[in-house]
């Protein structure tokens, strides 16, 4: 599997949106280049984007981004000819571990960012891919490295509350 870098700030502005939205769970886009060299060349997050979660039920344990929202960010995203590489979601006083939920509607390729958070705030980041083989998740390698690409975050003002 693939390591994930990303900027400082992309993991604040991530923090930031599970803090605005807790104790619902957030979600938002990885945005990326196209990925570069081998599938083992670790890809490099360029931006975040916080993304509504339209989980008709409870939403302290479900996120939902709606095919239509996908479709209008990888249209936005291939005129600056970047990707949607993955998605990011919070999981509100429990672990930054997917949950079978999660594994049931992941897709591989992608990388996962899941964002610990509780009252006192966020308590870690991970990263994992989707092994198409065998149908669970696999921690990628997450690092903090300087990217030097803007904006961190773009969308909404509850996103930055």
């Amino acid at each position: 599997m693939r390591s994930v870098r990303l900027a400082r700030t992309h993991l604040e502005a991530m923090a930031v949106h599970a803090r605005a939205t807790y104790p619902d769970e957030c979600c938002g886009f990885l945005v990326a280049n196209p990925d570069p060299g081998p599938p083992e060349a670790p890809r490099t997050i360029t931006a975040v984007e916080p993304a509504a979660n339209e989980f008709e039920g409870v939403r302290r344990r479900r996120f939902l981004l709606r095919p239509e929202e996908l479709r209008a960010a990888e249209s936005r995203l291939e005129r600056t000819g970047r990707i949607v590489a993955g998605f990011y979601h919070s999981h509100p006083d429990h672990p930054a571990l997917p949950s079978t939920f999660d594994r049931d509607h992941a897709w591989p390729w992608y990388t996962y960012l899941v964002v610990g958070v509780t009252p006192s705030g966020v308590s870690e980041i991970r990263a994992f891919e989707l092994d198409p083989d065998r149908g669970e998740f696999v921690e990628a390698g997450l690092a903090v490295a300087p990217v030097h690409e803007a904006p961190a975050m773009r969308g909404s003002r509850e996103a930055r509350a």
